[in-house]
């Protein structure tokens, strides 16, 4: 749907701007970004576009091609909506951090988005909502604001107004997306960097259209074992800076002291971390069945250790780890539901991800959505 034909649909006039960001793949990294852990991310070439306009009162009213009723709320009285209308929180959320940062906004506004990233599929459609708005409000208000920032706020609007307990991962790749490159995030420095994506490795994505809902708490609950288990290692070894920088010897000597759940929690992230810098080495070097078979152990230790992936999601990741022309498939994003992503060479193309979609319904009675991602820029002003 054409952007600015939808916001004159909605609220008769014409946008003053338009911003858009895309959605992103995990690549691995799983749940390390808010233990301050390494990740590796890509942008892919599906978007949220945000068109937006000022407005002569103190109201901000909503729009999203997702939803049929506009959401309206008082300048003066910023609060997360519930309900139908709380798919705004991503929006208004990202607005008040923004306000909070020195942003000066007098009168309200009109927004609308449009999208083309299935909805909870594990690809960061918050994200993008929030830093496509994040573009449009701040430059709509004249406040600067660079991709680091735009990160940043964007990850603030989850945690304080959304309720999302989710590290940087998302809205950092988001930001800094390459089109032909990967993006490296270090959670412990907020700092961020790209690599190309190596020579003619695909990315195609399985979403088994179970839809994770990770506000429902599953993932605040691994949030709040993986804060328990560094808080109980940390007493243990003092200077320890977060779980993705403790060791393996230091977990098992706090096995007993940990529990079972908190001690597989602090396995896979302190696993998880050597699995992102082994991959590293492996792109250096074109070394792609190296990264396929991290990408293999990274979902085996979703699945066993972090526990938060499901049937669905275990059959498309084995089952493409024996397809010709797959180097390695794992979940992508916080799990608990969601979309498989499988990391192929050229050779693998959509007859090949047909037969397995074929044998994902046979298993399961409905067919994946599939398609394949091909990595895009960064948020952008168009």
């Amino acid at each position: 749907m054409d952007i600015r034909q939808y916001f004159a649909q909605k609220f008769h006039t014409t946008p003053a701007l338009v911003a858009r960001a895309p959605g992103r793949l995990e690549f691995i990294g799983n749940h390390l970004d808010y233990n301050g852990g390494p990740v590796i991310g890509a942008a892919i070439d599906r978007y949220v576009t945000a068109a937006i306009s000022p407005r002569d009162d103190a109201k901000i009213l909503l729009a999203s091609d997702a939803r049929e009723t506009i959401a309206e709320v008082a300048l003066a009285d910023i609060a997360p909506l519930t309900g139908d209308a709380m798919w705004a929180n991503y929006v208004l959320g990202v607005f008040k951090v923004l306000r909070d940062a020195g942003l000066r906004a007098e009168r309200g506004f009109n927004i609308a988005l449009v999208s083309d990233l299935p909805i909870g599929a594990g690809l960061s459609s918050s994200a993008a909502i929030e830093l496509a708005a994040a573009y449009a409000i701040a430059r709509l208000h004249n406040f600067p604001l660079d991709p680091r920032s735009a990160a940043i706020h964007g990850r603030a609007a989850e945690n304080t107004f959304v309720g999302m307990p989710c590290g940087i991962l998302d809205q950092g790749t988001s930001a800094f997306g390459k089109a032909g490159s990967l993006v490296l995030i270090d959670c412990a420095e907020n700092t961020f960097s790209t690599c190309p994506m190596p020579g003619g490795a695909r990315f195609w994505v399985f979403n088994t259209r179970k839809k994770h809902a990770l506000i429902d708490g599953l993932y605040a609950e691994r949030n709040r074992e993986c804060r328990e288990a560094f808080a109980m290692l940390a007493a243990a070894t003092p200077g320890l800076r977060n779980l993705a920088s403790a060791t393996r010897e230091q977990v098992a000597a706090a096995e007993a002291a940990l529990g079972v759940a908190r001690h597989k929690r602090a396995l896979h992230v302190v696993d998880e971390t050597g699995r992102v810098h082994a991959t590293l080495a492996a792109l250096k070097t074109g070394d792609l069945a190296a990264v396929g078979r991290a990408l293999n152990a990274s979902h085996n230790s979703s699945r066993l250790l972090f526990e938060n992936s499901c049937d669905e999601l275990d059959h498309l990741a084995a089952h493409l780890a024996k397809t010709p022309g797959v180097y390695g498939a794992r979940l992508t994003g916080g799990g608990f539901g969601g979309a498989v992503m499988a990391l192929t060479d050229e050779s693998f193309d959509s007859r090949s991800a047909e037969q397995v979609a074929a044998a994902y319904a046979e298993k399961f009675g409905d067919s994946p959505s599939v398609f394949h991602a091909i990595t895009g820029d960064g948020a952008t002003l168009l």
